[in-house]
């Protein structure tokens, strides 16, 4: 038997990367992050335990990588949903309610995140995060952004702190309105993206 070749080794170790991550995503969403071995992870993910810790330093950077590849799943699907669109303005406003989504579909798994990044280790720029990056760069490129370095952190920043706001233990608040603010703060219509029901918060355009 020859040996596998270089490319066959690269797409084997992608596959066993992404069957952990997803793994991950999905155990922690059932139990809890502290409750989430790395054993079960490997377990679940059908692979052996030993590969956890060659792809990934700790239990938070797996747990890190795992969600930003969630959340470039999400986006990539928002942004491509039929019918496609190439209008800047649709396309944001598609990624905010993608972002909103998760907070929505994966409240436990986006607390413990949002948890991890505010404790010591910080945010880790991982190749999941670094696509997710990419992805919404392109989008405030296409919105119209005269300086993409400029606005893409802040949308980062701001779209990090409507999901905080949604999932705030004991006060949360409704992921329509912060949807209105964020609508109102780049002009778009209530109407693009996926509009939650009801219409906008007050009964009003966003606009």
């Amino acid at each position: 038997m020859s040996p596998r070749s270089a490319s066959v080794n690269e797409e084997l170790r992608r596959r066993s990367r992404e069957r952990l991550l997803q793994a991950t995503v999905e155990l922690v969403a059932e139990r809890g992050y502290e409750a989430t071995k790395l054993g079960d992870i490997a377990d679940r993910a059908g692979a052996a335990r030993g590969l956890v810790s060659y792809y990934f330093p700790g239990k938070r950077q797996l747990l890190q990588s795992a969600v930003h590849r969630l959340m470039h799943l999400a986006l990539e699907a928002g942004l491509e949903r039929e019918p496609r669109s190439d209008d800047g303005r649709e396309r944001l406003a598609r990624a905010i309610d993608a972002v909103l989504g998760l907070a929505r579909d994966h409240p436990r798994l986006m607390r413990t995140h949002m948890a991890g990044i505010l404790q010591a280790e910080g945010f880790i720029q991982c190749p999941e995060q670094q696509r997710l990056a990419a992805l919404l760069r392109d989008t405030v490129a296409r919105y119209g952004s005269p300086d993409v370095d400029r606005d893409y952190p802040l949308l980062r920043a701001l779209l990090m702190g409507a999901v905080v706001a949604v999932l705030l233990p004991g006060a949360p608040m409704p992921a329509s309105r912060l949807r209105a603010e964020l609508f109102q703060r780049y002009g778009l219509e209530w109407e693009l993206g996926v509009p939650p029901d009801g219409g906008p918060p007050g009964g009003t355009s966003s606009r």
